[in-house]
């Protein structure tokens, strides 16, 4: 798959932007020939064409990438993006309207345990100030 540039580009500035540029380090450090097409996947899809999308600002793209990757019991991705939260200005309280939102569209279980993993993020990140 050729990647075009720009996209690509784009991707990464907006990926380190969101996640942080230790976060964004640390998996290009990890990157292997054999995940490689997939890291370049994400960087200009993911990244590239929706995140760097300017239609809604990143505060709102962190809330739904929140309620999505809770109903569908992401956990591990799920508290990336909490912590994202920090670059994309959705605040707590965003992040319990989006949750509220899981319980009630994907399943108060779903819900239930975002919430956990969001608060035990949280207090990592108030731990780590």
């Amino acid at each position: 798959m050729t990647e075009t540039p720009t996209m690509q580009a784009q991707g990464m500035a907006t990926r380190r932007r969101v996640l942080g540029d230790a976060h964004v380090d640390r998996a290009e450090a990890a990157r292997t020939e054999f995940d490689a097409p997939f890291q370049n996947l994400i960087t200009e899809a993911a990244w590239g064409h929706v995140w760097s999308r300017d239609t809604i600002p990143l505060r709102e793209r962190s809330m739904l990438t929140i309620a999505l990757l809770a109903g569908l019991g992401n956990d591990h991705e799920l508290a990336l993006h909490i912590r994202a939260t920090a670059n994309t200005g959705a605040s707590r309280e965003d992040v319990m309207e989006a949750l509220l939102h899981v319980a009630i569209y994907a399943g108060v279980p779903r819900a239930n345990h975002a919430i956990k993993i969001a608060r035990e993020t949280f207090a990592e990140m108030e731990a780590n100030r």
